[in-house]
């Protein structure tokens, strides 16, 4: 029996990725409902549903209304609610829905997570199917490469193909694609975090030219006399804490083949310590404004500057 065709999206998260997919899929013609637990904050309520009304999407009132007759549901969440996530959605799932797991988390959290879907949604023919997104969303948006795996993936891989998505089909276990996801972390978020390392230290002794000369004619296609630095230290600046949560995910990866995650989870408390000291001296990513890796530096350490900041 054919699946049906996907007519309605549900995006349970809607923060950078969800911000970005949503109005992709709207400009496609396709239906989309969000979700997101700071719906629930009065904080954060009324920004996240202006920015609901900005992408044209729709935002569901809970969970059960946002995954309710749409073809294809897409997690992305923080890798610490992943789990929850594919729990709370396994009773709520019916016959012919994908879910579309994109959160970097480890293979064996993927795993968990497939068997909650595909032993609890309702006649135990909803499909999981795991995706590994494979660079930043911001420039390619819902171009973005990913990697599917799971029983369903070549099927999926089709299915998301047809509606603007670059996804290709990997494996049919669960947890390969995911695993290919974490051991690329290893390199780039140990990149971002070398940089924030490397070029603060530069800065403070006033050695950060030189330093960036010498990377470049080291590695002259890089770009460290470009955009590069500006590019790497921003995306610990803006996604830190994020990042730190899916090192601790790759940890967990390379412990369960026996590898010690030195480098992980010294990248994780790199990357959690630059927004640690962004939060004490209130400064703050503002993706309206251009970046300024050298702004930032200076602003760390600067003494007795306490009011909020934009890092321009």
């Amino acid at each position: 029996m054919p699946l049906p065709s996907i007519r309605r999206i549900a995006i349970i998260g809607f923060g950078e990725v969800g911000g970005i997919f949503g109005p992709d899929f709207i400009q496609q013609g396709f239906e989309v409902f969000v979700f997101d637990i700071l719906f629930g904050s009065k904080r954060h309520r009324p920004q996240m549903l202006s920015k609901a009304r900005q992408c044209g999407v729709t935002a569901a009132a809970d969970l059960p209304s946002c995954v309710r007759d749409t073809q294809l549901v897409i997690s992305a969440v923080t890798p610490t609610s992943d789990l929850k996530v594919a729990k709370q959605a396994s009773s709520l799932l019916r016959a012919g829905q994908i879910f579309l797991d994109i959160n970097s988390v480890s293979p064996e959290t993927k795993r968990k997570a497939a068997r909650l879907i595909e032993t609890t949604a309702k006649k135990n023919t909803a499909h999981y199917v795991e995706a590994a997104v494979m660079a930043a969303v911001v420039g390619p948006r819902l171009k973005v490469p990913m990697l599917l795996g799971g029983t369903h993936a070549v099927e999926a891989a089709e299915r998301l193909t047809s509606i603007g998505m670059n996804a290709a089909a990997l494996s049919n276990e669960i947890g390969v694609a995911s695993a290919v996801k974490m051991c690329r972390s290893v390199m780039i978020k140990g990149f971002e975090a070398l940089a924030v390392e490397c070029l603060f230290a530069a800065r403070q002794f006033g050695a950060e030219d030189a330093v960036l000369e010498s990377l470049a004619a080291t590695y002259p296609s890089l770009g460290w006399k470009g955009r590069l630095p500006d590019y790497l230290i921003s995306r610990v600046a803006q996604h830190g804490q994020r990042r730190a949560d899916e090192m601790r995910q790759v940890a967990e990866a390379l412990r369960c083949v026996g590898i010690k995650p030195t480098m992980a989870l010294a990248t994780a408390e790199r990357q959690e310590r630059l927004i640690r000291e962004m939060a004490q001296r209130d400064l703050f990513f503002d993706a309206g404004e251009p970046f300024s890796w050298r702004a930032l530096a200076d602003a760390l350490v600067r003494n007795g500057r306490r009011r909020s900041k934009k890092i321009a």
